[in-house]
């Protein structure tokens, strides 16, 4: 049992702000059989993979678990204009149990998966000191991926990724947070630190995420200072590789590079991020020339990481995994040896398919029809082939890139082709009826619907990193500052 009381802490109680988190000692679920007498299958992870093939399985005769690390579906996608102030985090996140509440034969367990054992056919959840353990007879692992530092961990302090409605807050906190900040630095060097923002990674969520802070500095953001001119404000975007938007081939990724220039963005290519911190970055060249960039902001789209599980199931049946985690799977999408275990989205490596969502969502649905065709004793399906839709990626409004089945434009069609298909992966009427409104508001005019930023957003991933062990405070007593010189940061233990 979990409840939260406004009450003094005992010895065993965690202590978050004026909140205790009461837990009992870790209980595991009985692990028996469906209380139905049908097949179980379980699927971690609400992404697109799982929430798709759990849709896929709506009128298949089994009981469907899904577990999730969230309450909710994350298009993630869009998460970039929840940090700039576009959407809320509502119209992209929408509650898993809301999707699936009129699907009689789903059910959905909020928990992070520590443990699937492929022998005992269990997979064990935990939340808050709480451990369950589902049985299933057919499994799906769609547990998605992370951000990936290569290597370099601790540049996550200083410059969070863009896979979480978490990491998206706190990028908001911190780009308007720079801004305000900006205002009141009487010193340039300052002053010029904190308008300078470094986007790390030149594919599609980072050129999306430099265009739309440059749009902010020189449209939404211009007229609202009185000490500072925000069109002042540089935006760095970069990446080792030649090129802007690889997967879009060479003459789209040039015209990409040439319209960010237009807007405002320095895009630097063939440079390599070397070290990170809460100042700024060092940056090193083709040419091996190593040089320093003062930033306040920095936003890491560079690379992702399977989640561990990955290597976790690897072990168990001797799979192999590649260097981002990814699991070789059978061309019918199952682990060797485990044809009862599919493996879809970011977490499986196939004929060098891209992760992409659509790769999540059709990979998702084979696995549900898979598991329904083996129920009921019927021949399997081909291997499983990917339908290629394309790629499109946003540079600014009313501009963006697409290719669509070799055939490669950009612009204002583009640019709406690209709307009309994300706005119909958004869940819901309502969410899509008000995005369409945000969108009219950031792009028709100057404004954008979510500005508001907290503390909280900013510090609240470090603060939970360092509960219970470290944590970090600034020389006044009060939270680290984000966007503070490194120097003026001490540490003590927590109390």
């Amino acid at each position: 049992m979990t409840w939260i009381a406004p009450k003094r802490p005992g010895p065993d109680d965690a202590e978050v702000g004026d909140l205790f988190i009461m837990t009992t000692s870790p209980v595991a679920d009985p692990v028996g059989a469906s209380p139905s007498g049908r097949p179980r299958v379980v699927i971690v992870g609400s992404g697109f993979g799982g929430l798709f093939a759990a849709k896929a399985l709506k009128r298949a005769p089994v009981d469907v678990t899904v577990i999730g690390k969230t309450s909710h579906h994350l298009f993630q996608p869009l998460l970039y204009q929840v940090a700039t102030g576009i959407l809320s985090e509502g119209e992209i996140a929408p509650p898993t149990r809301e999707i699936l509440r009129h699907q009689r034969n789903a059910r959905v367990v909020l928990g992070e998966v520590t443990d699937i054992d492929l022998a005992a056919r269990t997979v064990t959840s935990t939340i808050l000191g709480r451990t369950t353990v589902h049985p299933y007879d057919e499994l799906i692992v769609a547990a998605g991926a992370g951000q990936s530092y290569f290597g370099n961990d601790r540049f996550a302090e200083f410059a969070p990724g863009m896979k979480s409605i978490d990491d998206a807050l706190e990028l908001r906190g911190r780009i308007f947070g720079a801004f305000e900040l900006a205002e009141l630095a009487t010193d340039p060097a300052e002053r010029d630190r904190l308008l300078t923002f470094v986007v790390v990674g030149a594919g599609p969520t980072g050129v999306e995420m430099a265009g739309q802070i440059a749009e902010l500095a020189h449209r939404t953001l211009r007229r609202d200072f009185r000490s500072i001119d925000p069109t002042q404000a540089r935006v760095v975007l970069l990446d080792a590789a030649p090129q802007v938007l690889p997967p879009f081939g060479e003459k789209l990724g040039e015209r990409a590079r040439r319209h960010l220039n237009e807007i405002g963005v320095e895009v630097q290519l063939g440079a390599m991020v070397t070290d990170l911190d809460a100042d700024g970055l060092e940056v090193k060249d083709r040419d091996g020339q190593v040089r320093r960039i003062q930033a306040a902001t920095k936003v890491w789209a560079a690379g992702v990481q399977a989640s561990p599980l990955g290597r976790l199931l690897a072990e168990q049946s001797g799979a192999e995994i590649d260097r981002a985690g990814r699991i070789d799977v059978q061309p019918d999408l199952t682990l060797p040896g485990h044809p009862e275990v599919h493996v879809v989205g970011d977490m499986m490596a196939l004929d060098k398919l891209p992760g992409v969502a659509q790769v999540a969502i059709q990979g998702g649905r084979y696995a549900a029809e898979a598991i329904t065709r083996r129920i009921a004793g019927r021949q399997p399906q081909q291997p499983f082939h990917y339908r290629d839709k394309g790629n499109m990626a946003t540079i600014s409004r009313f501009s963006a890139v697409a290719d669509i089945k070799n055939l490669k434009f950009e612009g204002f069609f583009a640019w709406v082709l690209w709307l009309v298909v994300h706005l119909m992966y958004i869940v819901g009427f309502k969410s899509r009826l008000t995005a369409v409104l945000h969108w009219m508001v950031s792009f028709l005019g100057r404004g954008r619907a979510e500005r508001v930023a907290t503390q909280q957003q900013v510090y609240g991933r470090l603060a939970l990193e360092h509960l219970g062990s470290t944590f970090v405070v600034s020389k006044t007593g009060g939270p680290k500052d984000a966007l503070a010189p490194a120097e003026d940061v001490t540490e003590r233990r927590s109390a």
